[in-house]
């Protein structure tokens, strides 16, 4: 029977385990302490040493001489079993790890969200996130809050961007941005300036989106509220289309801060409506209990409110900064 070595109670080696057990693993695969010096592009006595700390430690012999070659004891056989799968996961951790951020940097990623959400809040997000995500397939898909969230259900959207007022018990949103409802009118119209009052408003006819859309609700509840009557003139969908028919005199509208730019002044006098109507939230809309997707982690990352700065209009209508 071979001489075991005494126990030691504790050895320098504990401080860099994965050394001396790659050594054993590669003398038991290649038979001897010179043909796993050279796989390990190691010296032969790093070899021995390593090999005699892990042997003192462990209280056993781990080796046999078999004519030439090492082959490993009873114990050594145990303990190659269980370390040599160790160590082939941690000699291969650094690559799955590249893998797994290349990863985050690829596939695809599907966002649901209404056009006025894709042509006015998007834009400066998907342009942060293409620069630091590249390879990434990026599918927006233009539908209707309702139509969204449907695309969340069945798993066609990974989330939705978008504004919501009712959230149902198996979705959750996370609002990102808030903006101030604004009366817009043509230049020439009464309620361009001087006194505002909901009264007056009311006695306009109104330019809105379809009754299936939240403006529109919210417009109705804060008439209804106020016990005042109300004309639409014209259902119509999209903001860009609103504001020319508003532009062209057709009537007046209430929208959200979100949809207007620089170039609306020259048409259109904006006033705030925050005296009667809450400020709108968009924000991120998820399946609850979904776990997000690496790439969907990342555009999440990308909203931030910082990217919007709200906007205040004087009685005329222009924006400042």
């Amino acid at each position: 029977m071979p001489t075991r070595p005494p126990p030691s109670p504790r050895f320098s080696y504990k401080s860099d385990r994965l050394k001396p057990l790659r050594a054993f693993c590669q003398t038991v695969r290649l038979g001897s302490v010179s043909r796993a010096a050279e796989a390990l592009f190691v010296s032969q006595p790093a070899i021995s040493q390593q090999l005699q700390a892990l042997e003192r430690e462990l209280g056993v012999v781990l080796f046999e001489r078999s004519g030439r070659r090492l082959v490993p004891s009873r114990e050594g056989q145990l303990l190659f079993e269980m370390a040599q799968p160790l160590v082939e996961d941690l000699d291969g951790l650094e690559a799955r790890f590249r893998d797994k951020v290349s990863g985050m940097d690829a596939g695809e990623l599907n966002i649901a969200a209404n056009s006025s959400t894709i042509l006015y809040l998007l834009p400066r997000i998907i342009e942060r996130f293409r620069q630091l995500h590249p390879d990434v397939r990026l599918t927006l898909h233009n539908a209707i809050s309702a139509d969204g969230t449907d695309l969340l259900r069945d798993d066609a959207a990974d989330l939705a961007v978008g504004s919501m007022t009712d959230v149902p018990a198996d979705l959750s949103y996370a609002p990102a941005y808030r903006f101030e409802q604004m009366l817009i009118t043509p230049h020439d119209h009464p309620l361009a300036r001087g006194t505002l009052s909901l009264e007056a408003i009311s006695k306009h006819p109104l330019v809105l989106p379809p009754k299936r859309q939240i403006t529109y609700r919210l417009v109705d509840q804060v008439f209804q509220r106020h016990r005042l009557p109300y004309t639409v003139a014209l259902e119509v969908g999209g903001w860009e289309v609103i504001k020319q028919y508003v532009a062209m005199g057709m009537g007046i509208s209430i929208v959200p801060a979100l949809c207007l730019n620089d170039a609306d002044p020259g048409k259109l006098v904006a006033r705030s409506m925050r005296e009667w109507f809450p400020e709108r939230s968009y924000g991120v809309i998820v399946r609850r209990g979904k776990a997000l997707s690496p790439q969907a982690r990342a555009f999440v990352e990308m909203i931030q409110p910082e990217l919007f700065s709200p906007r205040e209009y004087d009685q005329s209508g222009h924006s400042e900064r």
